[in-house]
Parts: structure tokens; sequence; C-alpha cells
């Protein structure tokens, strides 16, 4: 089992920036790992997603804007956010996946943190 902890989110006015972290309980290394996020009477999306190997794919509305990344060594996923709009305002949630033999798929999630961008 594998604890996902988000931290960063807060506040910000169109145009700012945030950076969010998500920290797990355990090593990273073997995980792809997501952010997704879920808007008022929204359904949760995709934001950005890093593989193992280190490979990035963004959602189209934020691409430009947000650049995720990861540290193994920290356990550690990011996700900086910059030319916030409002329309970015949801909570955001840390995502790590992998497939093993025999055990099949592990998925988990964070908790979220709240992102809120308003004037």
């Amino acid at each position: 089992q594998v604890q996902l902890v988000e931290s960063g989110g807060g506040l910000v006015q169109p145009g700012g920036s945030l950076s969010l972290s998500c920290v797990a309980s355990g090593t990273i290394s073997s995980f792809n790992m997501n952010w997704y996020r879920q808007g008022p009477g929204q359904q949760r999306e995709l934001v950005a997603g890093i593989s193992i190997g280190g490979s990035t794919n963004y959602a189209d509305s934020v691409k430009g804007r947000f650049t995720i990344s990861r540290d193994n060594a920290k356990s550690t996923m990011y996700l900086q956010m910059n030319n916030l709009k409002p329309e970015d305002t949801a909570v955001y949630y840390c995502n790590s996946n992998r497939f093993r033999l025999p055990s099949g798929r592990e998925n988990y999630w964070g908790q979220g943190t709240q992102v809120t961008v308003s004037s």
C-alpha cells in the first residue's frame, strides 16, 4: 500500500503561479505518476503524467503552462503551474499506478489539494 500526500495548493490571482508536491510513503521509481483535477461540478480529469522513464504528457488546456517532474530519490512528484487561469480552479489529486504480475494493477490516490484562481 502506498500513501500519497499532496501539498502546495492555495489561493492565487490569475496569471500567478503555484507549485504542487506529492510525497509518497515508499519508492515511486516503479510507478507511473499523474496529476488529476476535479473542478466544481466536473468530472476528474488528467492534467499531466510522467512515466517511469520520465516521458511526460499534458492535457491540451495546460500545455505550455504546467510542468510535471519527479524526484525518485525523494519519492516526490511535482507540478509547477504558471500563468494560472480561473478555469484551473479545482482539487488536484496525485495518482500513482503500475502493473505487476501476479498482483495486477495497483492504483493509488492522494487526498487532494485545493487550488483556487481568483482575483
